[in-house]
């Protein structure tokens, strides 16, 4: 039997805490369970301890953010001989047989992460996210090639995340899933979705933050993306990035001279960060990489 070990990143997790690690500690499929703690100021690891000792707990004193802390987990699965690893969201849980449907049968060789069904915290309906990502695939297969899947639920073996590597440290919360997947295409692989696994994502009631200041962190976060994408030529990738939010400044600048202002921001932030996206594209570029374990 392949050895799985599931990582939660938490930050403030007492809403959802019993109902996450109840969930994969009555997993039909026996997983051992990684906790990362980004420094919460709620009761999250003393009920841990308290009433969790089987969980395995990694309590940091700073915020590493959503891919450094994960990368710590995956540090851990490689030091300690697992096969896979289940990245859970911590405002989420899964079916009883999910992780047994994950790991049924074995995948085409060019497959490099899977994932279950998301569905929403009602568990009556597809997570909005999700049923963007899955609209216009041939649904009537067991297993769905879409473009991109968010790490809410990513089972990787342990042979991908040698490959291709841990997460980017460019990114700090947000983006770090849309740039793993781009790395993922441009090593020659593929993420499915598995339609007989279920899981379920407690976001439904979330409310975004429509600020101003809140879109433009969006902005940035998209435009990194894009200048981190590997499958660019750097030249292309500068002009999808640091172009694009340049002509989006000068878009705005008779209509909305705030956005104006803020798209050149985003622009010059770009480019201050051209050494480092240079740096990590080339080192992304490379197979068997171990630069993010160096970084954390």
């Amino acid at each position: 039997m392949k050895r799985v070990l599931s990582i939660i990143v938490t930050y403030n997790f007492e809403p959802w805490l019993d109902k996450c690690l109840s969930s994969l500690l009555h997993s039909s499929y026996p997983a051992d369970l990684i906790v990362i703690d980004n420094a919460s100021i709620d009761n999250t690891v003393e009920r841990i301890r308290q009433n969790y000792p089987q969980v395995i707990l990694l309590a940091s004193r700073i915020n590493l953010g959503f891919g450094k802390a994960n990368n710590l987990g995956f540090e851990y699965a490689l030091d300690k001989g697992y096969d896979l690893v289940l990245l859970v969201n911590q405002d989420a849980w899964v079916q009883s047989s999910c992780l047994a449907s994950l790991m049924e049968k074995p995948y085409p060789k060019d497959i490099g992460i899977i994932s279950p069904m998301h569905y929403d915290g009602t568990e009556q309906v597809l997570d909005k996210g999700f049923a963007d990502y899955m609209q216009q695939m041939n649904t009537d297969q067991d297993l769905v090639i879409p473009p991109f899947v968010n790490a809410a639920f990513w089972l990787i073996p342990l042979s991908i995340l040698k490959e291709v590597g841990g997460f980017s440290p460019l990114f700090y919360h947000y983006g770090e899933d849309n740039d793993y997947v781009h790395r993922l295409h441009y090593h020659g692989y593929k993420i499915a979705v598995n339609r007989k696994a279920i899981a379920y994502h407690d976001r439904q009631n979330r409310t975004s933050d429509g600020s101003k200041k809140a879109f433009f962190k969006r902005e940035f976060v998209y435009f990194l993306t894009e200048y981190a994408n590997i499958n660019y030529s750097f030249p292309k990738a500068f002009t999808y990035a640091v172009l694009a939010s340049v002509k989006k400044s000068l878009q705005a600048i008779h209509k909305d001279r705030r956005a104006f202002v803020a798209y050149l921001k985003v622009a010059l932030k770009l480019i201050m960060e051209t050494r480092a996206v240079a740096t990590t594209r080339r080192r992304n570029k490379k197979i068997n990489n171990t630069y993010w374990r160096k970084s954390l």
